[in-house]
C-alpha cells in the first residue's frame, strides 16, 4: 500500500470549479426512503454524478486492491489545501458505492480527511446488508487509499 501512496505524491492541483457532489447526509436521507430495488438505482445514479476519471488516470497506481470490481481513486489537491477525489469503477452498483464512500470526505481539508471515520458514517447505510459481500468487499481498502493518502498529504 505505501508504495502506491508514493506514487500519488505530489499531488496534482484541483481546480475550485471541479464538479460538487452530494452531501452524505443528504443521500442518506433519501436512501432511507427507499427500498432494495430503489437503493440500487440510486446507487448508479450516484454513480453516474461522479466527476468523470480520464483513462490516463486508471493505473495499477490509482487502483484499489480487494475489489471484485475495478476501482479507481485518485487525489487531487485544491487550491484551497483541500482535497477532491476522482473515482470510478467499471460495475455501476460499485461505482455507486465508490461514490458514497468519497461523499464522506471530498472536498474537505488533508487532515479532516484522515481523521473521518469513513466506515461510521456509512453505518446508516447498513451496505453489508443491503448488498452482496462481493460489492462491499474492498469497501475497507478503498477507505484506507483515501485516509493514508490524506495523511501523507498532511506530513508532506
Amino acid at each position: 500500500m505505501r508504495n502506491v501512496l508514493n506514487n500519488l505524491l505530489p499531488l496534482p492541483l484541483c481546480p475550485l470549479n471541479a464538479g460538487d457532489m452530494r452531501d452524505l447526509d443528504d443521500i442518506r436521507e433519501e436512501y432511507e426512503f427507499l427500498d432494495g430495488d430503489e437503493r440500487y438505482r440510486l446507487l448508479i445514479e450516484l454513480g453516474r454524478e461522479l466527476d468523470a476519471m480520464p483513462d490516463a488516470l486508471k493505473t495499477d497506481a490509482t487502483r484499489v486492491r480487494g475489489c471484485s470490481a475495478s476501482v479507481w481513486v485518485y487525489p487531487m489537491a485544491r487550491e484551497d489545501g483541500t482535497l477532491h477525489f476522482l473515482a470510478d469503477s467499471n460495475a455501476a452498483i460499485t461505482k455507486g458505492i465508490v461514490s458514497l464512500v468519497i461523499a464522506a470526505v471530498q472536498d474537505r481539508p488533508a487532515a479532516t480527511v484522515a481523521a473521518t471515520d469513513i466506515a461510521a458514517a456509512l453505518e446508516p447505510f447498513d451496505l453489508r446488508n443491503q448488498l452482496s459481500s462481493n460489492r462491499t468487499q474492498g469497501i475497507p481498502n478503498m477507505i484506507a487509499l483515501i485516509r493514508e493518502t490524506a495523511a501523507r498529504y498532511v506530513q508532506g
